[in-house]
Parts: C-alpha cells; structure tokens; sequence
C-alpha cells in the first residue's frame, strides 16, 4: 500500500520532532483535496436542492478558474511580441 501514488502523495514525515509543522502540512494537504469539507458536509443531512446547487456551482466555478488561469498563463508566457512597437 505505501507504493500507490495516491497514499504517498499524502504521506507527511516528521522532521526532527516538529510534529507542529508535520500536522500543518497535512492539514493543507487534506484542505486542498477537500477532505475536510467533505466531512463537514457529511456531518449533517444535506438536501438534494442544496446539493444541486452546491454542485453546479463547484462545476462553474471549476470552469471559471481554469479559464482565468488560461489567460493568465497566456499573458505571462516569455518570448511574446509587443503588442504595440514605438510606443
């Protein structure tokens, strides 16, 4: 089991006894997969309207993100040409 990629991905080592550091890394990890808000949804009955919602908003937002990161990526790529010689 310690050779899938997913459980690597999410093993965090204590160095030197800093535990402290150890958890807040962890914590970021669990916090960027959503576990936490999973779990925080799960702790109380959520209505299916709600999780319509809740859905098609992550999926717009998914979509909006991405495109906005395209044009950014777009915009800071190196080696363009200046849009506007001379001035």
């Amino acid at each position: 089991m310690a050779n899938h990629l997913r459980f690597v991905g999410r093993t965090v080592m204590v160095q030197s006894g800093n535990v402290e550091a150890a958890y807040g890394v962890l914590n970021r990890i669990l916090a960027q997969d959503g576990v936490a808000d999973a779990v925080r949804r799960s702790r109380y009955y959520e209505k299916p309207s709600r999780a319509r919602r809740r859905r098609a908003f992550e999926a717009c937002r998914r979509v909006y993100c991405g495109e906005m990161a395209r044009r950014i990526a777009f915009l800071a790529r190196s080696g363009r040409q200046d849009p506007w010689p001379g001035c």
